[in-house]
């Protein structure tokens, strides 16, 4: 009995799991979009990660860049509502298969771990949807780390640095175990002598 209750936990386990889709639809009022990142939906730290945004209008119409007042913040999970963006990089119109002129971005993520992308619009001419903000949740891998070279040279020269004291220290301790000895020398004969 047991080991049945088992089989059917493990299943409904495994089962329940949602399906994660690298290229997700967001939808927010009458537009919707998809992002895509390359290099093939798995930025790396550190690396530049060339990223767009196909959107599109209710029906299917390809909504471009000159025509949406759009703008890209980009934070770190988790984050606190009003905190301000962690990186706001500035957009550009790109072509990708189909899409003609779709916001496009060159984002380099600081360091691994789960970041949110909110892509908010504006029409630029009146009426012509209806203002609207995408978030989508992206996982960075590990890259190259930031400034990784000069944190070696740091521990470097931090390392030279500490090197360099205890050459310095040496003498100064050697010194003082001597006068400690002569001292303990001493007080050991005037001991000795006061006793015979």
């Amino acid at each position: 009995m047991n080991y049945k209750l088992l089989l059917l936990l493990f299943f409904i386990s495994f089962t329940s799991l949602p399906v994660a889709s690298a290229h997700t639809v967001k939808i927010a009022g009458d537009v919707g979009g998809t992002i895509h990142i390359e290099p093939n939906d798995n930025p790396l730290a550190g690396e530049p990660a060339e990223t767009w945004f196909a959107l599109t209008r209710k029906g299917g119409k390809v909504l471009p860049l000159k025509e949406c007042n759009c703008q890209l913040a980009i934070y770190a999970e988790p984050h606190t509502p009003g905190e301000p963006a962690l990186l706001e990089p500035p957009l550009k119109p790109v072509e990708v298969e189909r899409y003609q002129g779709i916001p496009g971005a060159e984002i380099t993520f600081p360091k691994p771990g789960v970041y949110e992308l909110q892509l908010s619009g504006t029409p630029a001419t009146a009426d012509s949807f209806r203002p609207f903000e995408l978030k989508f949740q992206v996982t960075v891998a590990a890259g190259k780390p930031v400034a990784a070279t000069q944190a070696g040279e740091n521990l470097t020269e931090i390392n030279q640095q500490q090197t360099a004291a205890i050459r310095l220290a040496q003498p100064i301790i050697i010194v003082a175990i001597l006068l400690l000895s002569i001292g303990i020398v001493v007080f050991l004969v005037k001991t000795m002598r006061g006793n015979s």
